[in-house]
């Protein structure tokens, strides 16, 4: 099945850089590019694309808010890509709605992995960038929290197994840490997700921190 990509960046020749890179990689086709964030919303819905690659910073409207509509909408899901490796963009971007977060400077490799990840309805949360989720409700921790939804009924492991993915933990590194099954993981997951309205494992991260089901240094 052929992934198809829509590249959202106001510099032309970072999107043909992004076009010739992933064009390049079997199973990925680039469907079209977009040169702002309302360009990008727009062409989202008329494309249909997979994966957004959005960039933070463009004029018009934001990648961030790109992104919020984007998925808000269902169209495709988000992969950003910035030069800033900074907290808040890291934390925003993830709190308005992208499965995954990567660096500019990454390799062709990485980014087309990245996009198979995403588009495989997966979350692109690597340890660094849990790492700063984490530390922003640690230093924001004495905040009022998001309310628990009254019908996010977790059982006690469902609960154990969304700390560990808050943490940055994978299905096969939970499975060890709970010693079962990867696939029964996988189960919990899903479960997880389904309860919580939530669309993916970035989303669950977010949404234990925010509630404060899952606070700084638990799992």
């Amino acid at each position: 099945m052929t992934i198809r990509v829509l590249i959202a960046d106001d510099q032309a020749m970072v999107r043909e850089g992004f076009s010739v890179l992933l064009g390049a990689r079997p199973g990925i086709e680039v469907a079209g590019e977009a040169s702002d964030g309302r360009d990008a919303v727009e062409r989202a819905a008329a494309l249909r694309p997979d994966v957004v690659l959005m960039d933070v910073r463009m004029p018009v409207m934001s990648g961030l808010e790109a992104t919020r509509l984007i998925t808000a909408a269902g169209t495709a899901r988000v992969l950003v890509l910035t030069t800033f490796d900074l907290d808040e963009y890291v934390y925003e971007a993830l709190r308005s709605g992208a499965s995954g977060f990567l660096l500019k400077s990454a390799t062709g490799r990485a980014l087309a992995e990245a996009v198979r990840v995403v588009a495989d309805g997966q979350a692109l949360l690597a340890p660094s960038v849990t790492r700063r989720l984490i530390a922003h409700f640690a230093r924001t921790a004495a905040r009022p929290h998001r309310p628990l939804r009254s019908d996010a009924a977790l059982t006690e492991r469902e609960t154990e197994v969304l700390a560990l993915v808050a943490g940055g933990l994978s299905n096969a590194e939970i499975g060890e840490r709970l010693v079962v099954a990867e696939q029964t993981v996988k189960t919990h997951v899903s479960r997880i997700l389904a309860k919580l309205g939530l669309r993916d494992r970035t989303q669950a991260a977010v949404y234990a921190y925010e509630t404060g089901l899952v606070r700084p240094g638990t799992g």
